[in-house]
C-alpha cells in the first residue's frame, strides 16, 4: 500500500506544481554595484539625483543628498533598481532609476536613499505633562496649528513610541503626549534629530516646525519638527 501511494505522489506532483500560480515579479531588483560618469546633478531637499553614463548606457540614480560634481566618476553600492518611480519634487516619473549609497560615504551616517522612517506603531497614548515656556505646545497643537507655527521654534514634551536611527543622516522619532486623536492623526508628531533615544523615553523636544516636506519615495509629511534637540 505504501509503495502504491509513493508512485501516485510521484506521478501527480508535476501536475500540481505546474498548476500553481507563479509569484509576481518584484518591483525592485538588486544590481549591487554600478559605476559611471556624472552627466547631470539635481539636488532636492534630501536627495541628490544623478544622470550617469555607465557601460550599459545612461541611467538616473538617487542617493542621500551630498555634493557631487558633473564629470565625476562615481560608484554606487547597495543598488536597487526601481521601475516607474515617481518623484513629486522633480515632477517626473523615471521608467528606471537606481537607489543606493555613494561608495566611500558609508561612514557619514547616511542610509541608502530608499530607506525611510517607519510609521509609529498603534500603541496606547500615555499622558505626559506639557512642557513649560513661551514656545511650549502639545503634540495636537503642533499638528492642528501647523500653518500658524510653520518655521517657528517649539517646545514639546512626550513619550518616544518609535525610533529610527541613521536614516538620511538623521534620527527619526515619533512622539506622543496623550493629546490629539488617532482618528484624525493628531496624536503623533514626527521629529528629526541628531540626538539618540529609545522607545519609551520621555523627552523634551526643542526644534522648528516644518510643513509639507517631501523626502521622495512616497514619504511626504504635512508637519514635523526638524533639527531638534532632545532632553530628558
Amino acid at each position: 500500500m505504501n509503495a502504491l501511494l509513493a508512485i501516485c505522489l510521484i506521478v501527480v506532483a508535476p501536475f500540481v506544481s505546474a498548476s500553481t500560480p507563479a509569484t509576481p515579479p518584484p518591483t525592485a531588483s538588486a544590481a549591487t554595484v554600478v559605476s559611471g560618469e556624472v552627466l547631470e546633478v539635481r539636488d532636492i531637499e534630501s536627495y541628490t539625483y544623478l544622470r550617469l553614463k555607465t557601460k550599459d548606457g545612461e541611467t538616473w540614480a538617487a542617493i542621500s543628498r551630498m555634493p557631487v560634481k558633473t564629470g565625476a566618476k562615481v560608484t554606487l553600492e547597495n543598488v536597487m533598481v526601481m521601475k516607474d518611480f515617481e518623484s513629486r519634487s522633480l515632477k517626473r516619473t523615471f521608467p528606471t532609476i537606481l537607489f543606493g549609497t555613494l561608495a566611500g560615504a558609508a561612514g557619514n551616517g547616511m542610509a541608502p536613499a530608499r530607506s525611510a522612517p517607519a510609521p509609529a506603531p498603534d500603541t496606547p497614548d500615555a499622558k505626559v505633562p506639557k512642557a513649560g515656556g513661551p514656545n511650549a505646545r502639545t503634540v495636537a497643537e503642533i499638528v492642528t496649528k501647523s500653518a500658524e507655527l510653520k518655521d517657528k521654534p517649539v517646545l514639546v514634551r512626550g513619550r518616544v513610541v518609535k525610533y529610527n536611527p541613521a536614516i538620511m543622516g538623521k534620527n527619526w522619532v515619533h512622539l506622543r503626549d496623550g493629546s490629539g486623536s488617532a482618528a484624525n492623526d493628531t496624536n503623533d508628531l514626527l521629529v528629526t534629530t541628531a540626538n539618540q533615544a529609545k522607545a519609551g523615553d520621555v523627552v523634551t523636544v526643542k526644534g522648528v516646525v516644518r510643513t509639507d516636506r517631501d523626502f521622495g519615495s512616497g514619504y511626504a509629511y504635512k508637519v514635523l519638527v526638524e533639527d531638534a534637540t532632545l532632553q530628558p
